[in-house]
């Protein structure tokens, strides 16, 4: 385990507002309520009222809470103030990168006693990535399937074509095809794989997804993962979490989760904070109202479930 603790600035928060409001009405502290002004007060005031001030990690640490319980900030204020990496950006404020800068971290202590620096390759994943991901890997797909029709048919030319006159260096792109085209060891599917490239292989959202995590996910290193579970099926829920658990237990990962899946929720050790309940508690996740709601759904069609 790396990060050990995270704490906000509630006692700083007021400071905080004051002094944008006077920078935004370019005023003084003492004239701020006259003509200080402020648009957005987030991310102050979410938590002074569920009462969190620190967080105390594990090696899976999960923040549970419905739209709108902080889940999403906490997530996001840990990344800033850590500096881990990110891709997607997120919705900022004017009073976030102040409030992120006051939060206070430490890290655990190594085997020999000595504090962990936070691992080289730690970042901060969210739906968004994975989404553009697939986005991306689509309109990839797309385009070389534009290139390999366009390939058949200059395949096609080349092969059996005239031969390609090398009169000087404008035409030795052409000649060079014209080669890979002629070759006897090449066939049409490698050298429309040559020039037009390969296609990434994609199946269902879920199961690309889950491809994502296992080609992004290394070992030794400190992850943030907001919703992971975003565009997967039951089934392919428990294939992260099969995933995720191994990766925290045997490869020297930890995990900080923002998620209201009962099956992440279920994962073995993990530290659950229910942001949903003012104070905020740990709980256990069968303790939960998301995971209770699943729960009282299939008991009520138990009958259902035990016809032969």
């Amino acid at each position: 385990m790396y990060l050990e603790s995270f704490t906000l600035p509630l006692e700083k928060e007021e400071d905080l507002i004051i002094d944008r409001m006077a920078k935004n009405g370019n005023t003084t502290p003492d004239m701020v309520w006259k003509y200080g002004y402020i648009d957005n007060l987030y991310p102050c005031r979410i938590f002074g009222a569920k009462r969190l001030k620190e967080i105390w990690f594990r090696k899976v640490t999960i923040f549970y809470g419905g739209n709108g319980s902080g889940k999403s900030t906490l997530l996001n204020l840990i990344a800033a103030r850590l500096e881990l990496r990110r891709i997607a950006p997120f919705n900022s404020s004017e009073l976030f990168d102040a409030y992120a800068k006051a939060c206070q971290y430490t890290m655990d202590f190594d085997d020999e006693g000595f504090r962990y620096k936070i691992p080289a390759g730690s970042r901060i994943i969210t739906s968004d990535d994975i989404f553009d991901y697939m986005l991306a890997v689509r309109t990839n797909n797309a385009e070389i399937e534009e290139e390999i029709d366009r390939g058949r048919a200059e395949y096609k030319r080349l092969k059996y074509g005239d031969t390609v006159k090398f009169n000087g260096m404008e035409d030795y792109d052409e000649l060079r095809l014209q080669l890979l085209a002629r070759s006897k060891s090449l066939s049409r599917r490698r050298f429309l794989q040559r020039t037009a490239g390969t296609e990434v292989k994609l199946n269902s959202n879920g199961e690309t997804a889950l491809a994502y995590f296992e080609q992004r996910l290394q070992n030794d290193t400190l992850y943030c993962l907001d919703e992971p579970e975003n565009s997967m099926s039951p089934a392919m829920q428990l294939e992260l979490l099969k995933m995720l658990s191994e990766k925290a237990r045997y490869c020297g990962c930890q995990f900080i989760i923002a998620t209201h899946s009962p099956f992440l929720l279920s994962m073995e050790g993990a530290r659950i904070y229910d942001l949903d309940a003012s104070p905020v508690e740990i709980r256990n996740w069968w303790e939960l109202e998301n995971t209770k709601i699943y729960y009282d759904f299939f008991a009520k069609h138990k009958d259902l479930f035990e016809k032969e």
